[in-house]
């Protein structure tokens, strides 16, 4: 048994367990003058430093505030190629179509990742997953979907099963982009093919779908979550990004782990996630990279609904390589408070991503936690383009 009783810890602030809802979002415990005891990678007590129980071992932090590990529930880490051609054409004023008819856009990531081994991938994605990291985010979800074909979409999740040794990562495969001919059979090909063998292999936790005007049909995705369940992995959904075509009513009727983007959700989308055990996740990255309306986060949480918060790390969108710095995004664009943008990014992106064993600093967790180089926490949402987080620790150990 190993044991360590971590000191100096100026304000330890966390949510409860468990996914928040609406107004209990802003509920925090704050803890001055506090410690914290790990055992074995989990946490054993929390409460004031003069109450704490004795132990051989102990790390003085040095006056520092103490929050839970940040939870990124959306990201698209892993890909080859860039967009920064894309990046000055736009913001030139050249729409999105003629991009992509040149092959910019989304295609050429496609055009790039496809093209790459394994190890290309995994080298690639490794400095992404360090910023992450030393941004606070101690869990990491990495989604496929810059493959297509599926023998690429199968490289991208043993890329990202090799970087699992170096980072704690949920995989998902993200059926993303559907192809200019033949949908029918690749639809097929997905739900009889390559569902099944990411399934077999445990490559992925879940399937996520890019449900769409321009993507794929809400009878598309229903067919393709079926597939999903009936194989034994969770549902995810990109939808709403820029019409409300059905996705996030089907996703919580379908009992999807989240509903990610959300920037074109209206009253039903929103009451329907409020209405579901289903996590709205936004993306504040994309609101700001693409100067995209930014979801309405203030409303769903006002309805009811349980809201998460992720950087949606990819080239084209959200180039995006700090969680802190979505948290602080949010508070910005989306109209949460500092203490609903704690919650969003800890227990709620935890159960966004289906574990409900981190993201509070609370007895029996994961003990995964920031010490920040400030005493008072509420520097984590305040700060721009610095970091304010000191210390990472993923169960207990820095």
């Amino acid at each position: 048994m190993t044991e360590t009783l971590f000191t100096g810890i100026s304000q330890l602030v966390t949510p409860a367990s468990g996914p928040q809802r609406g107004a209990a979002m802003r509920e925090l415990t704050v803890i001055e003058n506090a410690a914290l005891l790990v055992r074995d990678g989990l946490i054993a007590w929390v409460g004031a430093e003069k109450e704490a129980p004795s132990t051989p071992e102990t790390h003085d932090l040095g006056g520092v505030a103490v929050v839970p590990g940040l939870v990124d529930p959306h990201t698209h880490a892993v890909w080859a190629g860039n967009r920064l051609a894309d990046f000055e054409a736009r913001v030139a004023g050249v729409p999105y179509e003629t991009i992509l008819a040149a092959g910019g856009g989304i295609r050429s990531s496609i055009a790039a990742t496809a093209a790459a081994s394994i190890e290309q991938l995994v080298t690639l994605a490794r400095p992404r997953l360090v910023a992450l990291r030393h941004s606070g985010a101690t869990t990491i979800e990495v989604k496929s979907g810059y493959g297509m074909d599926f023998e690429a979409e199968v490289r991208m999740l043993r890329a990202v099963q090799v970087l699992s040794h170096e980072f704690d990562l949920l995989p998902t495969l993200l059926i993303h982009v559907p192809p200019t001919e033949n949908r029918e059979d690749y639809v097929r090909g997905v739900c009889d093919t390559l569902i099944p063998e990411v399934a077999a292999e445990s490559l992925a936790t879940a399937v996520d779908v890019f449900c769409e005007a321009e993507a794929f049909s809400v009878e598309e995705t229903w067919r393709i979550f079926a597939a999903a369940q009936a194989h034994g992995l969770k549902v995810k959904l990109h939808a709403d990004q820029f019409h409300a075509i059905g996705g996030t009513e089907l996703a919580c009727w379908m009992g999807a782990l989240s509903v990610d983007h959300l920037e074109a959700s209206g009253p039903a989308q929103i009451a329907a996630l409020a209405a579901s055990e289903t996590v709205a996740t936004i993306l504040p990255g994309v609101t700001l990279h693409l100067g995209l309306p930014a979801a309405p986060g203030r409303a769903l949480i006002d309805a009811g609904a349980a809201v998460a918060v992720g950087t949606d790390l990819n080239p084209g969108s959200s180039p995006l390589f700090s969680v802190q710095m979505a948290l602080a995004l949010s508070v910005r664009l989306n109209g949460l408070t500092p203490a609903e943008a704690l919650t969003a990014c800890t227990v709620n992106a935890a159960a966004a991503l289906g574990l409900s064993d981190r993201g509070s600093l609370s007895a029996g967790m994961r003990a995964d936690f920031l010490a920040l180089h400030d005493p008072d926490w509420r520097e984590l949402p305040y700060t721009l383009g610095a970091n304010p987080v000191r210390d990472v620790f993923v169960k207990g150990v820095k």
